[in-house]
């Protein structure tokens, strides 16, 4: 039997907002010491910002299908679905829509990147080959009732960061040293036994109740940067458009390359120490041509 969950209640601290913060500070406050921050109106100085609507999607990239939950949509069919979408009737959740893939032109909307030079996914000295298989950039497409309800860790210890572009959206964010709480599934420990967090059955999952976290609301034109090892989740008061990007810097660069090596060691042991290999290579030379973080 369900029970009144912890993430719901009031009193659970926001996440911290700043203004017209550097990418610098960014870095050294927020990145590199694994804190989240929302970022005040970064996306209204992106073209994005008021062009990614509805009516936008629908009228150029309509035809386009995606596949939720085993049921194929067009772009259009899920924008007519969000913006009718209730809390008895939720419109599907979209997401791992690639923007690379199915709508590249849009990446010069949501520019300057966040982190700047040091955002090794956008190093034209990275090779392909090393992140084949990673989404950079996807867009989301939520309505009113819908959620991510799944606790859950980013794959490949990427950075996150999601800005909202049309309307606005919940997030429950939870630190890596609240794991335990989490209960990871023993098959997939980057998700959580948890199946409904939002009303947990805490006979089965009594350690949940101890878990602390943060609970904001991202509103339109704001940007929220989480670090990997955050477990999160989402929910969706109203018609909702959302860009995600996927960070890689220094910092999780170790990481990521461990687990590029696991991944390309299930096909060859051979090519992924090839990769390994390659990743360090790249590594050092980028390392070389990043700026040093500033000291104040």
């Amino acid at each position: 039997m369900g029970h009144a969950s912890p993430l719901i209640q009031e009193g659970m601290p926001d996440v911290e907002r700043r203004l017209n913060i550097s990418t610098g500070e960014l870095m050294r406050e927020f990145v590199r010491p694994g804190k989240p921050v929302i970022l005040a109106g970064l996306a209204e100085h992106w073209p994005a910002f008021g062009k990614w609507t509805p009516e936008f999607f629908s009228r150029h990239y309509g035809h386009i299908t995606h596949e939720v939950k085993g049921v194929q949509y067009t772009v259009k069919e899920q924008m007519q679905l969000i913006q009718a979408s209730t809390e008895e009737s939720p419109a599907p959740y979209s997401y791992n829509l690639d923007i690379d893939r199915q709508f590249p032109e849009l990446k010069a909307d949501m520019e300057p990147l966040l982190l700047g030079r040091w955002d090794r996914l956008a190093n034209r000295t990275l090779p392909g080959r090393l992140i084949r298989g990673t989404i950079k950039h996807e867009v989301f497409f939520g309505g009113l009732g819908a959620s991510f309800p799944v606790l859950h860790v980013d794959l490949q210890h990427l950075h996150t960061q999601i800005t909202q572009l049309y309307g606005d959206k919940e997030f429950f964010l939870f630190p890596p040293d609240q794991t335990p709480y989490m209960y990871p599934r023993p098959e997939y420990p980057l998700y959580s036994q948890v199946d409904h967090a939002f009303a947990p059955d805490l006979g089965r999952f009594p350690l949940f109740a101890k878990a602390k976290g943060y609970r904001t609301l991202l509103k339109e034109g704001e940007t929220i940067f989480f670090p990997t090892g955050w477990w999160h989740m989402t929910r969706i008061p109203g018609p909702s458009i959302s860009y995600g990007r996927a960070l890689l810097e220094r910092g999780n660069w170790p990481a990521y390359l461990k687990d590029t090596y696991n991944g390309w060691s299930k096909k060859s042991a051979v090519l992924a120490m090839a990769a390994y290999a390659l990743g360090w290579c790249c590594g050092a030379l980028m390392d070389l041509g990043e700026p040093a973080l500033p000291l104040v």
